[in-house]
Order: C-alpha cells, then structure tokens, then sequence
C-alpha cells in the first residue's frame, strides 16, 4: 500500500471541534497550554516550556510535516483560541499511526481530548487510509486511559514501550489500538 503524505494546510472539524494547523501568532498561547505540571508529567516536552521552547516546538512540528513524519494540530473550538494540541505521527508501516494530544489546564473537563482524538483516528482512516491507529499510555495516566476508552481504543497485550523523556529519565508506556469499524 503507498503511502498517503500529509497535506501541506490541514484543518479537521467535527463534533464541535475544529483542529487546525498552529501559527506563529499562537506561540504564547502554547506557553500558557504546556508550560504546566500534568504536560510536564505525561508527555515528552520540555519544561519549563517557554518561549523559546514554544518556538523550537512550532519549528520541529513543521519539520516533522514537511519530512512527512507527523501532524500536529491546535484543538480549538472556534477556530481561533487553542485549547491543546492532538498529533498524529507515522510509525511502523505505510498503513499505521500513532496519536498523542494534550490539553491546556483552562480547558480540563470538556471532554476535547477524546473529541479531537475521535476526529483524528476519522482522518487517518479516511483521508490518509490507515489500516492501525495507536495510542500509548503510561499506565499511571487514568485520565489519559479514560481518554482513550472515550475515544474508542483498547488496551493491547503489546509489550511496554519504553521511551527517553527529557533530562535523562525514560517513560514506560502500553500500546492501546483503535478497532476500525468494519
């Protein structure tokens, strides 16, 4: 199977969501979304996020596009104001993905992680033709594994993947995979 690549511009909406591409005027805003103790627990990015990580994230993320290896996008819900991030990165084959997201601590509660992760796991399926959707999670994340069942994942009996975290430490995650509908 070839590989569908990434479109240069990507906007995806639905279920009161619209995710779309970060800018350079979202820099601040990124700050305020993952310069916070949970990003900092659960996810790989650096800490404390400031302004000068925020721009080498936005800077890797449209490497990562234009190589063709990952999308990142802002979770809105108007279109303008990012309340967090959902990601889709390439991983083994042509026809499999993985997904990550995170949500600013302003935006906890509204259910827009396994909103935007539902859009994404759609995108895959139907615009990039994806065959496998994963997701992985440490385990002492219940919110993210609540996330997960939300957005229709289960967990695998895959073995830990173990990860490098900044300064040094390594996270050890379980691989939950999204069943396609038939």
């Amino acid at each position: 199977m070839d590989r569908v690549r990434f479109s240069r511009d990507i906007t995806v909406s639905g279920d009161g969501l619209i995710l779309r591409d970060w800018t350079d005027q979202d820099v601040s805003a990124m700050i305020e979304l993952f310069d916070d103790p949970l990003i900092d627990r659960w996810t790989p990015l650096v800490s404390p996020f400031d302004l000068a990580a925020a721009r080498a994230y936005l800077a890797a993320s449209r490497r990562s596009r234009a190589d063709d290896r990952g999308i990142q996008l802002a979770i809105t819900i108007d279109g303008e104001q990012p309340c967090g991030e959902v990601l889709l990165f390439r991983t083994g084959g042509p026809d499999e993905a993985e997904l990550a997201y995170g949500i600013g601590p302003a935006f906890r509660g509204r259910r827009l992680a396994p909103r935007a992760v539902r859009i994404m796991t759609d995108y895959g399926y139907h615009h990039l033709r994806l065959s496998r959707l994963l997701l992985r999670i440490d385990p002492g994340n219940m919110a993210s594994q609540a996330v997960a069942r939300g957005a229709g994942f289960e967990l695998t009996d895959e073995p830990v993947v173990v990860r490098p975290r900044p300064g040094g430490n390594t996270v050890h995650l379980r691989t939950w995979q999204h069943r396609r509908p038939q």
